[in-house]
């Protein structure tokens, strides 16, 4: 067991609070990064042992303190409060701070397809921090994530309506993942590091089309749920414009046998699974 504490960055929002939860499970020393420690979910975490400082993901000077002797660093960006260079700067900053503190370890949460030069806003940006990454003196880890089962909650009442929007043809697999999966595979490599150092890892759970994610939310809902396929045209957002537009182009390229072959110790989550753990009490 790691004796220095592991610190995880943005550790109440959903991909953080999912690697600190696998954490917990394996009894590791935490420390976490939080906007706001009087937070209810930052408190929650206090209640569970966890060390609990301030900061934001911009702020070096915070950044450097939390990572001032711990064994590894989980990190994570979003571009979606102030845009890609705000993104990139976080960033930055991230790998800077790593940097003077000396961090053995630290592991970034990129995106599955950022290496394939998607043209999607949000992609390139962290194809720009693992770059920084890549060139620098921090031993890292990249971790790729696919598109979450969480997203469809962004469309739960239109799910419970009986409607699945997805800007897919209904026969074609989308990769996907389990916060629960990614939270357990960082744990891992954050707890032993070594096997991983210098490696970036594309990770998906399932691959289900929009019919068979239709049928499985249907099975959980006990009652008809159908794909609807939403033009491209409608979606409005560039960046989300051109994510949907990869995937339904070339698309994620995880190779899922391989993954789940080479990792027996992840128990792999089913949309199927997933769906009727978050939707069966939903009726």
């Amino acid at each position: 067991m790691v004796d220095e504490p592991i610190l995880v960055l943005a550790a109440t929002g959903g991909q953080g609070r999912a690697v600190t939860d696998a954490l917990l499970r394996r009894r590791a020393r935490i420390r976490v990064l939080v906007r706001d420690p009087d937070r209810r979910a930052a408190r929650e975490l206090a209640k569970q042992g966890v060390e609990v400082v301030a900061g934001s993901l911009s702020d070096r000077g915070s950044l450097a303190a939390a990572m001032s002797g711990v064994a590894s660093v989980f990190a994570f960006t979003t571009p979606f409060e102030a845009g890609v260079e705000a993104e990139v700067g976080q960033g930055r900053a991230i790998l800077s701070s790593a940097t003077q503190e000396r961090v053995p370890h630290l592991v970034f949460s990129s995106v599955a397809g950022a290496d394939q030069e998607s043209g999607v806003p949000h992609f390139d940006s962290k194809a720009r921090i693992e770059a920084e990454l890549a060139s620098g003196d921090v031993p890292y880890t990249i971790l790729g994530p696919t598109y979450f089962f969480d997203n469809a909650l962004g469309g739960a009442e239109r799910i419970l309506g009986g409607i699945l929007d997805l800007p897919l043809p209904p026969d074609r697999p989308l990769q996907q993942l389990a916060r629960a999966d990614l939270g357990a595979f960082a744990a891992q490599v954050l707890l032993n590091p070594a096997p991983y150092v210098g490696q970036r890892i594309e990770l998906a759970s399932d691959a289900p089309t929009p019919t068979q994610m239709a049928a499985s939310l249907s099975a959980a809902l006990g009652r008809e749920v159908r794909h609807e396929q939403v033009p491209l045209a409608a979606i409005g957002n560039p960046d989300m414009h051109a994510m949907w537009r990869f995937l339904n182009g070339p698309g994620y390229r995880v190779d899922i046998p391989a993954l789940h072959d080479a990792h027996p110790e992840i128990r792999w989550t089913r949309f199927a699974d997933w769906a009727h753990r978050t939707w069966a009490t939903a009726h």
